[in-house]
């Protein structure tokens, strides 16, 4: 014979409640979720507050609210065979700097960065974005700049924050940290994704400045900081009266609007790179052919301050340097010889400092012409 299902009112909390009102109950002590740790009513505060600010973000392809179990967009029109692009990231150990500096309202911008800079590298335009937000104890202030640096890293990138989810963890994350992950979702016609394949020997590499460190390499930053004595307060004389904490946190720049206006321009761009981890050696063949590299002139563009304090003060070859930071260069563009002044001209009517930093050869990968 099979167990009978139970009822609701066969349940142990409903007879305890039932009977909690007689005096043989009086004085026991109850637990409920807020005494686990989740505060369900400050959770749901939480979304009524950002709520506003996210629709900041709409875009006119945005159907439904707030609130829902899933965001709903509607495809662009125009687009004859439509192909949907995806990627996901996180902002890495940055996160270790803003939860020590209580300063919150720039790593969102970060988050969405990751995300859509590596979306536009095959001619994407990013058209929504959602985010995970995981942390110890649901403080409504802290959560509330997440959330604003994310609806900016939106705005600046054109795209939607369709949705995202908020989760009070305790005793998995310490009570005043968190951590972030974001997925973003753009669109392409299909014959005109940037595959490799358009790139050719002859072509010239136009790099694009990054605004800092932008997400990559806080391992080894933290490390030198913490190494060599230094606090996130303290104004090195090369930072130009700056702390080295609010150097380190400048967002990761977004470069998806001036690069869709390039395109539009019909500016022929045939590959593209986002230089994140690994920098320009793991990066830039990633938008080449298998039989082709680029000679880069590493004399061509500025390196930011930053990194030569970090390289002096933790003594990194400049090898190594070149394989964990991005030295300058936070995207590169690939275009054909005979239109690289048109591509720095526009850059620079988009108040972009862009440098030709190398040329595509013959080759296997292996970027050519970096110091040792």
């Amino acid at each position: 014979m099979s167990a009978q299902p139970e009822k609701l009112s066969d349940f142990a909390w409903v007879k305890i409640a039932a009977l909690s009102i007689g005096d043989g109950y009086r004085g026991v002590h109850f637990m409920d979720y807020r005494e686990a740790g989740v505060d369900v009513e400050a959770g749901r505060a939480f979304v009524d507050r950002i709520g506003s600010m996210i629709k900041r973000t709409y875009r006119p392809e945005v159907l439904g609210g707030i609130g829902g179990f899933s965001g709903l967009f509607q495809l662009p029109t125009g687009y004859q065979e439509p192909v949907l692009v995806s990627g996901t990231d996180g902002v890495g150990t940055k996160l270790k700097l803003a939860h020590t500096l209580n300063c919150h309202d720039t790593v969102g911008v970060d988050l969405v960065a990751m995300c859509v800079n590596d979306v536009l590298t095959c001619g994407a335009e990013p058209l929504f974005f959602l985010d995970y937000l995981a942390t110890g104890h649901l403080q409504p202030e802290q959560l509330a700049e997440v959330v604003l640096g994310i609806v900016q890293g939106c705005e600046l990138a054109g795209c939607a924050l369709l949705g995202g989810e908020t989760a009070e963890m305790p005793g998995f994350y310490q009570a005043d940290e968190y951590d972030l992950a974001g997925f973003c979702v753009g669109i392409v016609e299909k014959s005109l994704i940037l595959d490799g394949s358009q790139v050719q020997i002859g072509d010239v590499a136009i790099g694009l400045p990054s605004s800092g460190v932008h997400s990559n390499g806080f391992s080894l930053v933290r490390k030198i900081v913490s190494d060599r004595g230094f606090e996130w307060s303290d104004r090195p004389k090369i930072l130009a009266g700056k702390s080295l904490g609010e150097v380190l946190l400048t967002p990761t720049h977004i470069y998806v609007k001036p690069i869709l206006a390039a395109l539009k321009h019909q500016i022929p761009i045939h590959g593209m790179a986002h230089i994140t981890g690994g920098g320009l050696p793991e990066n830039l063949p990633r938008c080449l052919q298998k039989d082709q590299t680029v000679e880069v002139n590493p004399n061509s563009w500025d390196v930011l301050p930053i990194f030569n304090w970090l390289a002096t003060q933790g003594n990194v070859s400049p090898i190594d340097m070149l394989n964990t930071f991005n030295m300058g260069i936070g995207f590169v563009v690939i275009v054909p010889p005979d239109r690289a002044a048109e591509t720095l001209e526009f850059f620079a009517s988009q108040t972009i400092k862009a440098s030709t930093i190398g040329t595509v050869i013959p080759g296997a990968g292996q970027l050519v012409g970096l110091p040792a």
